[in-house]
């Protein structure tokens, strides 16, 4: 049987190793910070934001940085329904309510309309999520923010590389996080960052990250509030600096795989794959392709299929709203019914065109197989762990 193809690995080079190796053996007593101030000076200047917190996830970013806007118990947050658990657990954590909303149909990003119709009293703040590196209509959204009042964060965990009419994703919001586990285009094993341009707010998650001591106080292990421990360490700093210097390559390379995949679907009629709509980047993070409902082709075909020629399957995220902690939203139609006829496809930086040559083939094999067709049952959207993995 041929090897098989991975979903995703990181690309480590000799560089990421060696400045691994000197965080590991001098980073330590007065140097413990040299590779985190180094790499949050270089994330910010990539983004072209006034400050950022380099943090041990992107959930942590999202936390602190919900935490420092107050939200809290008796407050909402609208967001896609569409969504990974990351981005609603710490609105749940912090006591507030999610409201979970339908998605648009062609970049699968939370609907700007819904969002608007969502809106209460109560509405605290909106979650822009960047889904597979596809882009919000942040124009919409901020409009909305500006009207109602209502700040809009970005959940760019998902989108390093994707431009928005010249602003990049992650630094539009009042604030923007970002992931680097080690299925993003940038990784640094586990870790995030927080962005943003109001000084006020990154200087109330600065002191929420260090225990709620705040820099500068003169006064030594005094917190000022209960914190958080979300920082992260110089050694996962220092693999991110190297990183930061191959991004134009980290990004280059995820583009190219998602055009290729593109080039040999170009025939199959049906289906649908990431946008990049006039003025905009696609990151190309997650090439995904979406089947017509009218095609017959399921999920459960199409990993039945990948797991047949050995390559990784990854499902399309099940709404959130059909997840046993939340109040079902079946009427978020798009939301349900996609992930039962959508697949994420492999798309790791050192994919040969042969490797990309078969998981097409086997899209294509099982378009053509006349599966027939069915609607979506509830089942479909029961957590499944054995291909999932963690986003």
């Amino acid at each position: 049987m041929s090897e098989r193809i991975l979903y995703t690995k990181p690309s480590i080079t000799e560089l990421e190793a060696s400045y691994a190796a000197d965080a590991a053996a001098n980073g330590w007593g007065a140097r413990c910070y040299d590779y985190i101030d180094r790499f949050e000076r270089g994330f910010k200047a990539h983004l072209g934001s006034e400050f950022a917190i380099a943090t041990s996830s992107c959930t942590g970013a999202m936390h602190m940085g919900l935490a420092a806007l107050g939200v809290g118990h008796g407050d909402e947050v609208v967001l896609a329904d569409t969504n990974w658990i990351a981005t609603v657990a710490p609105v749940v954590q912090l006591g507030a309510t999610p409201v979970l909303v339908d998605i648009l149909p062609d970049t699968w990003c939370v609907d700007p309309g819904e969002v608007e119709r969502h809106i209460t009293p109560r509405t605290r703040a909106i979650i822009a999520t960047h889904l597979y590196g596809n882009l919000c209509d942040m124009d919409a959204l901020l409009d909305i923010g500006r009207r109602t009042g209502v700040p809009v964060v970005e959940d760019a965990a998902e989108a390093i590389g994707s431009v928005w009419h010249g602003r990049r994703a992650g630094c539009m919001g009042l604030f923007g996080t970002f992931s680097f586990h080690g299925t993003k285009t940038l990784t640094t094993g586990e870790g995030g960052m927080l962005v943003t341009n109001d000084r006020a707010l990154y200087e109330r998650v600065l002191t929420l990250s260090n225990h709620g001591r705040r820099p500068g106080n003169a006064r030594a292990f005094w917190p000022e509030a209960v914190g958080f421990k979300y920082k992260m360490s110089n050694i996962q700093a220092a693999i991110g600096c190297a990183q930061l210097e191959r991004i134009d390559e980290l990004v280059g390379r995820k583009r190219e795989i998602l055009a290729s995949y593109k080039g040999h679907l170009a025939g199959l009629p049906g289906i649908a794959m990431n946008p990049e709509h006039e003025g905009t980047t696609n990151g190309a993070w997650m090439p995904t392709v979406v089947f017509n409902g009218a095609s017959g082709v399921t999920r459960a075909a199409l990993e039945q299929t990948f797991e047949a020629a050995n390559i990784d399957a990854r499902v399309f995220f099940h709404p959130l709203s059909s997840l046993p902690m939340f109040e079902s939203r079946p009427q978020n139609t798009r939301a349900w019914s996609i992930p039962g006829r959508a697949i994420n496809l492999p798309s790791y930086h050192d994919m040969t065109d042969a490797q990309i040559g078969r998981v097409a083939s086997a899209l294509i094999a099982t378009a053509r197989s006349g599966q027939p067709r069915r609607a979506a049952a509830v089942s479909d959207y029961e957590p499944s762990f054995l291909h999932a993995g963690t986003p």
